[in-house]
């Protein structure tokens, strides 16, 4: 019997392509934080919660231990090498994202995979971000509802894309894609 704990090369091309994917996104998202930022600052959230996308996808299809965090490391190198500046960056939302989703999917020891628990998943890396964000940026400048909009945006950016994500790795499973890379 083969060893469960091993990933097989199927499984690792898989999350290199979802990685290759999403990786560009991610770099794409970047280039327009700044301009986010700079613009309409309020929506940042629902710019960097595409940051999500590699771990979801993963996960929801391959259903296995470390995907997400494979993905989400695959993802952020593919978009340091686009963006260099911000290699930093990248790998360290991917180990931090990343390492949150394999631990909400190992509380179920790997073996509930309902929409419910992609969603609780985001509103948690969400909750997370939003609280480091209080903190980093000095978002006492806005107004009071702004605050609120702003943080709240940091949650609803990963739902938001979480559900992005489940469309993709439910269409994905009905191209047959999981059939091929669960072994």
């Amino acid at each position: 019997m083969a060893d469960r704990s091993r990933i097989s090369t199927s499984v690792l091309l898989t999350c290199a392509a979802i990685g290759v994917a999403t990786g560009v996104l991610q770099a794409g998202a970047g280039a327009i934080s700044g301009f986010v930022s700079a613009g309409a600052p309020i929506l940042y959230g629902l710019v960097l919660g595409v940051h999500v996308l590699p771990g979801v996808v993963a996960q929801d299809l391959l259903r296995r231990p470390w995907v997400a965090l494979i993905t989400h490391l695959i993802a952020a190198l593919v978009a340091s090498a686009i963006v260099p500046l911000w290699i930093g960056r990248y790998i360290g939302t991917a180990l931090l994202i990343g390492g949150l989703q394999e631990i909400i999917a190992a509380t179920s020891r790997y073996r509930r995979w309902e929409p419910w628990r992609f969603f609780l998943s985001a509103v948690i890396v969400g909750a997370v971000i939003a609280v480091a964000i209080w903190f980093a940026a000095d978002i006492t400048k806005f107004a009071l509802w702004a605050q609120i909009v702003y943080v709240a945006l940091f949650i609803v950016g990963p739902v938001a894309w979480t559900a992005v994500g489940l469309a993709i790795g439910g269409a994905l499973r009905r191209a047959g894609v999981a059939r091929r890379s669960r072994a």
